[in-house]
């Protein structure tokens, strides 16, 4: 039995780089600084406050998230390296809660990151029993043996599942790709911001039947990351609570014995999600009907509307009702990925917990104010999915009770807390030198970890 005497977590700092192609621009050791650099600004705190360290990645050697690290400062703390699938991010999120409610540590630093090849995902390791061969070999059994990317034929499968069972059409998914992109037109940080019509998402190439290329989620390079603190760390600084952001609520879970059961929707989480949703909802103490947005795992259409059934915002076989209603959009029941989310924010695997982390503080804080903010919000969503398997769902709430629209908070308000000199959340700007100065360690920082990167992130200036 978990602990009784737990304390608080809270989300004082947030940052992220813009996510973009997968060309090799950036080496993840600058894009890690970057975001974390700009999270420990927001928090206004220095890495000499970092206690712990979670660097959050799928593509890397092992001990790269030393590498960031190192270049804030080698204070001697421990730096955890995780990898669990395309949750990799939220795991981060959910070890650094669960150190910081334990009581082990007040302060810990989370970054997500990845820089990635080009094309659908593939696994590096050919010489070893593939996690996902099981999965693979039950899904081919199942529904035949196809040239189209494996990861699609997942969750395109499971969208057929769920038309098959419900009366969805292949237009609902078309619709959520729709949806997505409009929202992205308002995030700086996506790396699409391109608006489509319902026509042009149906008719751009088929990846695999009902998912077509704009309702895929792309590969992608960029980080996020996000200061995690406890109740006493909070209480001593008084002048962050008005923008530190609760996390009441989380669950991670891996999969039951459904996995296996022969549904395409069970083999890609369905139901490790529903369990993982529902208990985070009732350690927060809100149901589904209580959030307003949520920042959803939607690395394919597909995957969406099943999800949207599984973590309660609607009855059973009646997600695609809800597409159709414009109940996952502005003036309906809930926005989904007010983002974009991952079909057009993208997809850097390790950085997408952190990106979905960074949207919701923003939107509770009220600082997303460039046409995407969800009014009316105290309460928030996460969900993070990796095949193979494993979920995190959390639920974020206003550590004043307060929802965002109730507490006008103006841009000069913002760029002054932010630490930034502007709102991070609607634009986005080079980290200069001095910035990056400011929150590195002040006693044991080495310019032999640092290396070029200010060099790099000044000639982005």
């Amino acid at each position: 039995m978990a602990p009784k005497n737990q304390t608080n977590a809270y989300v004082i700092g947030v940052g992220m780089t813009k996510f973009i192609k997968p060309r090799r621009l950036r080496p993840y050791t600058e894009l890690g600084f970057e975001a974390g650099a700009k999270a420990l600004l927001d928090a206004g705190i220095t890495y000499d406050d970092v206690e712990t360290g979670v660097a959050c990645y799928c593509y890397g050697d092992t001990t790269s998230g030393q590498r960031i690290f190192y270049q804030f400062g080698m204070t001697n703390i421990p730096i955890y390296n995780t990898n669990n699938a395309c949750a990799t991010g939220s795991t981060g999120l959910q070890l650094a809660r669960t150190l910081v409610r334990g009581g082990v540590i007040d302060c810990a630093m989370v970054i997500g990151f990845e820089t990635m090849n080009p094309g659908s995902i593939k696994s590096v390791w050919n010489d070893r029993p593939s996690p996902m061969g099981l999965s693979t070999q039950m899904m081919e059994e199942t529904y035949g043996k196809h040239e189209s990317p494996r990861n699609a034929q997942f969750f395109a499968n499971a969208g057929r599942e769920y038309m098959e069972k419900y009366g969805a059409e292949a237009r609902d998914f078309a619709e959520i790709g729709r949806i997505s992109h409009e929202h992205s037109s308002r995030n700086p940080y996506a790396q699409f911001n391109d608006v489509y019509t319902l026509e042009q998402i149906e008719k751009s190439p088929m990846i695999h039947y009902p998912v077509t290329k704009l309702q895929c989620s792309p590969t992608s390079d960029g980080a996020g990351s996000a200061i995690i603190v406890s109740q006493a760390f909070l209480d001593a600084r008084p002048h962050l609570k008005s923008k530190a952001v609760l996390m009441a609520g989380q669950s991670i879970q891996t999969d039951s014995p459904a996995l296996y059961s022969k549904s395409a929707m069970d083999l890609v989480g369905y139901q490790m999600a529903k369990s993982a949703g529902a208990a985070a909802l009732a350690e927060a103490g809100v149901s589904p009907r209580d959030i307003k947005v949520c920042e959803m795992h939607d690395c394919f259409s597909a995957n969406e509307l099943i999800t949207l059934e599984a973590l309660g915002f609607c009855d059973v076989g009646k997600a695609h009702e809800m597409v159709r209603k414009g109940d996952i959009t502005y003036g309906g029941q809930v926005v989904i990925n007010p983002s974009g989310g991952l079909i057009s924010k993208g997809h850097p695997l390790g950085a997408t917990g952190l990106a979905q982390c960074c949207e919701l503080t923003w939107q509770l804080r009220g600082w997303a104010n460039n046409g995407r903010l969800v009014k009316n919000v105290d309460a928030a969503l996460q969900h993070n999915l990796g095949l193979g398997g494993a979920v995190v769902v959390t639920v974020y709430k206003r550590a004043d009770g307060k929802k965002n629209t109730d507490v006008s908070v103006s841009d000069a308000e913002i760029a002054k807390s932010s630490g930034l000199g502007y709102n991070p959340a609607v634009e986005i700007r080079p980290l200069t030198r001095a910035d990056a100065e400011k929150v590195r360690s002040k006693d044991h920082k080495s310019e032999y970890a640092l290396g070029d990167t200010p060099d790099r992130l000044q000639s982005r200036l």
